[in-house]
């Protein structure tokens, strides 16, 4: 083990901790946030959202195979400069998932549905970034494969990477029939990311 996969531990810890929590807690409130791949959606917006779905539960894998089996040798950027600025890039994807995930309150969801009645959250976090959970999503995976920069590592980041753009995109799609011109507004005033 080296000096790296402790916080790389830790890091995956809170990130996929505090979406289970999440999940557990809006579920006893008798709220399903895992929406992705179910119910009654478009073919094309069915198919993204199960690549999503078998994108993320891969790179969990991925993530925690670099950690305990693949070697440090293998490392593509082993410079200890690079994986502490990694490490420190998923623990401020973690930070900005759990903010997003907190400001949404009761109306986070992980996918499209049109079963379950939410609102447009546009405060907190939200009036920065209209995909903060996403932007969580790729700090994180970009952070930990900086840290851990093995092939298969990069190969899945840049596979959930574009994945979870397109899932934006999708939802882009879904969202101004939901809310109407309020997200279009919001849409307009709001960048998709942070800066653009």
């Amino acid at each position: 083990m080296d000096q790296f996969n402790m916080p790389g531990f830790i890091v995956l810890i809170l990130f996929y901790g505090s979406y289970l929590c999440k999940q557990i807690l809006l579920k006893r409130r008798g709220i399903y946030t895992n929406r992705l791949g179910r119910g009654n959606k478009p073919a094309r917006t069915f198919k993204i959202e199960t690549s999503l779905k078998l994108s993320t539960f891969s790179m969990a894998a991925v993530q925690i195979l670099s950690l305990f089996v693949i070697k440090e040798g293998s490392l593509i950027l082993p410079q200890p400069a690079i994986r502490f600025a990694g490490i420190s890039i998923a623990f401020l994807g973690t930070g900005v998932f759990i903010t997003a995930m907190a400001c949404m309150k009761t109306s986070w969801r992980a996918g499209v549905d049109t079963t379950q009645k939410t609102i447009l959250i546009k405060s907190g976090i939200y009036h920065i970034s209209r995909n903060p959970a996403f932007l969580g999503f790729d700090l994180f995976y970009i952070g930990f494969v900086l840290a851990f920069s093995n092939p298969l590592q990069i190969i899945f980041t840049l596979l959930c990477v574009v994945i979870l753009h397109l899932q934006i995109l999708e939802e882009e799609r879904f969202l101004p029939a939901v809310f109407g011109l309020a997200y279009e507004e919001y849409k307009k005033a709001t960048p998709r990311y942070f800066l653009f």
